[in-house]
């Protein structure tokens, strides 16, 4: 199955063909630390040719469908299907789960190794936390904050370093910002003490910004709210974040919203409810009256015989939906009042009503519509 000078793959990890998942696994460890090119010193490049190719071993045979591949095309297969013999860097984490990480793995494959954290990093998020009112948060508001933050030095433009000294390598690890140690037959690399990983040491310090590099100064952002937020609502503004080290991207400012209540409308999504009292003579006779609205009085008609606990809509009056959802509905739940105290006259006149106006006071039966009026008004 070998193609030109390839050796089979099976032979390589000293496998049968008809080996596990597992068996495999444990024959690609022994070998690996067989001929880790740390652990051969005095035969280091026939090591590192011994160590690529009984990792690509195991990279094909790990996987199920190159594997497949390979038993029944060879070689050929795999050069058929792209990218070579199938090679994949991640086989290398079966290694760093049991031995940790090792110093020299990537540069033996062509990663060219890890070099400190001098490289750009992307800065810290913001949270701001923001009160609004009922009416600011139905209509929308453009509004301006204060947001303290950290900011680049100016006079040192962001080094840390006194202007005119500049920044020099860290001579502790020759400006790659870790250590190589040598523990075993491994070596193993960690952050340089004396520079935290940076690999640049700082001559004089800025006396701006003692050497941090970064000063907190206060930013004022404008800000759009769009109309119907409510509270729990975060609101992302891109780059008004914390600078990023080393010259990296800002992080992004996140404005979490609370809307406080209204007096008489409760709010369930884009729909307002509320509740409106009326008289016993507005419900008998029916009445035309003005209510309440977001944006000024909104007219209602009341028809006749109107019974406490109805509701009435108002079509596309509610609140706007942030998402571009249109607008929600306003309902009026309707109290029907009953007088409690009565003069003279409003007495003889309820009296008279009354006499012309018989109600049978027997109990409503469950399955009449009175009953489930009723039982709609008590819950």
């Amino acid at each position: 199955m070998a193609m030109g000078n390839q050796r089979d793959y099976y032979e390589v990890l000293g496998v049968t063909r008809t080996a596990g998942v597992e068996e495999i696994k444990s024959a690609y460890r022994k070998s690996a630390l067989k001929w880790h090119p740390d652990r051969n010193p005095e035969n280091k490049s026939e090591a590192e040719v011994k160590f690529r190719e009984c990792t690509e071993a195991y990279s094909v045979l790990s996987d199920a469908q190159k594997r497949q591949l390979y038993d029944t095309y060879g070689h050929a297969g795999l050069s058929s299907q792209g990218g070579g013999q199938g090679f994949d860097h991640t086989v290398f984490q079966d290694f760093h789960d049991i031995f940790g990480d090792f110093f020299g793995f990537e540069d033996l494959f062509g990663g060219g190794g890890r070099r400190g954290r001098s490289r750009a990093q992307r800065g810290s998020d913001l949270r701001y936390d923001m009160s609004l009112t009922f009416e600011e948060a139905s209509t929308g508001v453009t509004t301006k904050i204060k947001l303290p933050r950290q900011e680049y030095c100016e006079a040192c433009n962001g080094t840390g370093a006194k202007k005119g000294t500049g920044v020099q390598a860290c001579q502790t690890c020759a400006g790659r910002g870790q250590l190589a140690y040598q523990q075993g037959f491994f070596t193993i690399s960690r952050t340089c003490p004396a520079c935290q990983g940076a690999g640049q040491i700082v001559k004089e310090r800025c006396m701006e910004c003692r050497g941090q590099g970064r000063l907190e100064r206060e930013k004022t952002i404008e800000l759009r709210i769009p109309p119907g937020v409510d509270t729990g609502t975060r609101l992302r503004v891109g780059g008004e974040g914390e600078p990023g080290p080393n010259g990296g991207p800002a992080g992004d400012l996140y404005v979490v919203l609370e809307v406080k209540e209204h007096p008489f409308f409760e709010r369930r999504g884009a729909d307002l409810y509320c509740t409106i009292p009326l008289g016993i003579a507005q419900a008998a006779l029916g009445t035309e009256m003005q209510v309440p609205g977001l944006n000024g009085e909104e007219k209602l008609k009341i028809p006749e015989g109107t019974q406490s606990g109805a509701v009435f809509r108002i079509k596309g009056k509610g609140l706007a939906d942030p998402r571009g959802g249109g607008k929600g509905d306003l309902y009026y739940h309707v109290r029907v009042m009953t007088p409690t105290k009565l003069t003279r006259d409003q007495r003889k006149l309820i009296e008279q009503l009354g006499a012309t106006m018989k109600v049978d006071n027997k109990p409503a039966d469950r399955n009449s519509s009175i009953f489930d009026k009723v039982k709609d008004i008590f819950g």
